[in-house]
């Protein structure tokens, strides 16, 4: 389902934010594949804030920003309660866009060491470094266990539900997987990140 933007945001953000609880609290296995942002279970409020805040001014929304925020950390919870298991890959990119300024940047980059301690948590960095001969950055996407893929573009958010669709992205997620750092080699991607905002 291809859905504009305007119209999911024409009564604010904290709807938005609202809308995909029921799909949040059923899912156990989250496999999420970010090239541009830190994805929402893992920010912290301050860069939720500029995030949202961002998108408001950008589409002239109206201003719940604060409500939206409280929304989004509040169902943060499931990555740490429960058995849900969130396998997240980022792109090195991910950890050098500055959101929200240094200050902001510093605090979401520390707090992304300390979600990858958790045991529900599997974290991977693809280096800028790494060989993508064969699989090039691809568009962000969630995979909600293996009933729906989410994808956000610049007009409209794609609630994948397809059998052969969502196969796809699983399989790239696989794949993405396999030239992704964890570990200590993902800890130094973000150390090395925090160090470049001098």
């Amino acid at each position: 389902m291809y859905v504009e933007w305007r119209q999911l945001e024409r009564s604010g953000l904290r709807r938005v934010q609202e809308s995909v609880l029921p799909i949040w609290e059923r899912t156990l296995r989250y496999r999420i594949y970010s090239s541009w942002l830190v994805p929402g279970p893992v920010q912290t409020a301050a860069y939720i804030r500029a995030v949202l805040t961002s998108i408001r001014d950008r589409r002239r929304l109206v201003d719940d920003v604060e409500d939206a925020v409280r929304v989004r950390v509040a169902k943060q919870r499931i990555v740490h309660e429960g058995n849900h298991r969130f396998s997240i890959i980022l792109e090195e990119s991910a950890l050098r866009y500055r959101i929200g300024g240094v200050e902001t940047m510093a605090g979401q980059l520390g707090h992304l060491l300390a979600v990858a301690k958790l045991p529900s948590v599997s974290l991977g960095i693809i280096p800028l470094t790494a060989d993508r001969s064969g699989l090039w950055p691809v568009e962000g996407f969630f995979l909600f266990d293996d009933v729906q893929a989410n994808v956000e573009l610049v007009s409209a958010h794609l609630t994948i539900v397809q059998r052969h669709e969502i196969g796809l992205y699983a399989e790239t997620f696989a794949a993405l997987s396999e030239q992704a750092e964890y570990g200590a080699g993902a800890r130094a991607l973000i150390t090395k990140a925090i160090e470049a905002l001098g």
